[in-house]
């Protein structure tokens, strides 16, 4: 009988003619070929493949060997073996069988599918493979304290989950974050208020099929996060995108655009991307509108931690007395861009038919790393990684800032922001009227720097300029990248 088959289905076979560490190097060279193993993969030690094998160690370190001399896989001393970037079978093609995934027919589209497809989306935030200079939509990864991270996953996986999945979410990180907001933000909510979410797009879709009957109107800022807007219309709604002032959104300009709208959008703290911040006037005006309209107000609070003249400032949320704002924080922008979970937190009259909802679809974000996350909180590492970052970023503001005063001021005008994590360069008096932002931001991109065209953020008549994310980005790297940015705008111009 075959002995130990691997995840990979390699397994050996004691009666076969060939010698187990022949079958296990033309089963690992196989999974290769055939991509089960991706390049640059790491393969578990020897030890633990023999252990899973059933077999001599020997047998396992014989068949690395061989395939490590052959270029399929490469060691070096004190770190794994791994599957090689560049395969020697890549020169000449290969004879031997791959698996290849069949095709099949076209698919045939919806609509709506078809509609999607035929645009493809303007890039406004750095996904994988983007430079990473002033990418936006990164927190400080170099200031992140993984040490202890990594060891509250370890005592997670350790120890085991100690509770059931639960759709809404960890109860212990649900209780953390609820202690969290009420000492940070000032947002009183108990556990049983929170959600926990895999991003706000999720959120919004399921809020907007909750809340409105398919054809209704929600209100947006613009300019504002287009995932937002596109968020709301998968759910079937009507978007109204509100032209936003220095003060935020109005009401009033609203009701005027858009009357019969039940729901806004907002982001009251630190309005993304133009970095105002709502007035105290035009917060009263929505509450009072919300509660007139029995509307509800989706508030964004994605940075407003982030706040460098003075206390951060006080959540839509704190001035709510009628139950109408939920209120949405992302930890992937704080901490981690790879912990992909975010939080809601409702009013007590929504709390029941949000559960009802979850208990039919699912849990969506994942569960390990919940408890690790709680952990952070109560401990008091979140609260003391924002005291840091906090600093830390102010640095590379000022930094960013000063460094485009000194090399690019003829092609980019950069003013200071009072919050967030980005700083809209707007064009300076040697950038041509005929460059647009977007071919700029593409120039920018080919010569290492991840600049996003303010216009994919409007739904109407663009405003020209450049997002740049400067939290991710060490000081020492900023003015480099802000000559290298300056020159290549020069000749695009």
């Amino acid at each position: 009988m075959p002995r130990g088959p691997l995840p990979l289905t390699v397994s050996l076979d004691p009666a076969a003619p060939l010698p187990l560490h022949v079958q296990l190097r033309e089963g690992l060279r196989t999974a290769i070929l055939n991509r089960r193993l991706p390049r640059g993969a790491r393969l578990p030690a020897s030890r633990v493949l023999a252990a899973d094998l059933g077999c001599a160690r020997g047998t396992v370190v014989l068949a690395l060997e061989q395939l490590t001399a052959e270029g399929y896989l490469t060691a070096r001393p004190g770190s794994a073996t791994r599957v090689a970037a560049i395969l020697p079978d890549d020169a000449v093609p290969h004879s031997g069988p791959v698996t290849r995934m069949a095709t099949g027919p076209a698919p045939t589209l919806s609509r709506r599918g078809a509609e999607r497809v035929r645009s493809p989306p303007q890039r406004y935030m750095a996904g994988p493979g983007v430079p990473d200079a002033f990418a936006l939509g990164r927190p400080a990864v170099d200031a992140f304290p993984y040490e202890v991270w990594a060891r509250l996953l370890q005592a997670e996986w350790r120890h085991g989950p100690a509770e059931r999945i639960d759709p809404r979410g960890s109860p212990a990180l649900r209780s953390a974050i609820a202690a969290f907001l009420a000492q940070a933000r000032g947002v009183v909510c108990e556990a049983d208020d929170v959600i926990v979410t895999a991003g706000i797009r999720q959120s919004l879709r399921l809020l907007a099929e909750l809340l409105l009957d398919p054809g209704g109107t929600a209100w947006v800022e613009e300019p504002g996060f287009p995932g937002i807007a596109r968020a709301l219309a998968g759910a079937g709604l009507r978007v109204a995108p509100i032209p936003i002032g220095p003060g935020g959104l109005s009401a009033s300009r609203g009701a005027a655009a858009a009357p019969a709208a039940r729901l806004a959008v907002v982001t009251p703290a630190q309005h993304y991307p133009l970095g105002y911040a709502m007035s105290l006037e035009n917060r009263l005006d929505l509450l009072a509108w919300a509660d007139a309209v029995s509307g509800w107000i989706v508030e964004d609070d994605y940075d407003g931690a982030y706040r460098y003249a003075g206390r951060p400032l006080a959540p839509l949320r704190a001035l709510d007395r009628g139950g109408r704002v939920i209120y949405v924080g992302s930890f992937s922008k704080l901490l981690l861009p790879a912990l992909g979970l975010s939080y809601l937190v409702l009013p007590r009259g929504l709390v029941a038919p949000v559960n009802q909802a979850l208990a039919e679809t699912g849990p969506a974000p994942p569960g390990i790393g919940q408890w690790a996350l709680a952990r952070f909180i109560e401990d008091g590492h979140l609260a003391g990684h924002l005291r840091r970052t906090r600093r830390l970023y102010a640095l590379r503001q000022e930094a960013l800032v000063q460094a485009a005063g000194r090399h690019a001021a003829d092609v980019i005008a950069v003013a200071p922001m009072e919050g967030g994590m980005h700083l809209i360069a707007r064009p300076g008096p040697a950038w041509t009227p005929s460059l647009a932002d977007s071919a700029a931001a593409a120039a920018l991109g080919r010569a290492g720097i991840s600049a996003v065209a303010l216009s994919a953020y409007h739904a109407g008549t663009p405003e020209p300029g450049l997002l740049l994310g400067y939290a991710a980005v060490p000081e020492r790297a900023i003015e480099p990248a802000v000559r290298r940015m300056a020159e290549t705008l020069r000749l695009a111009t």
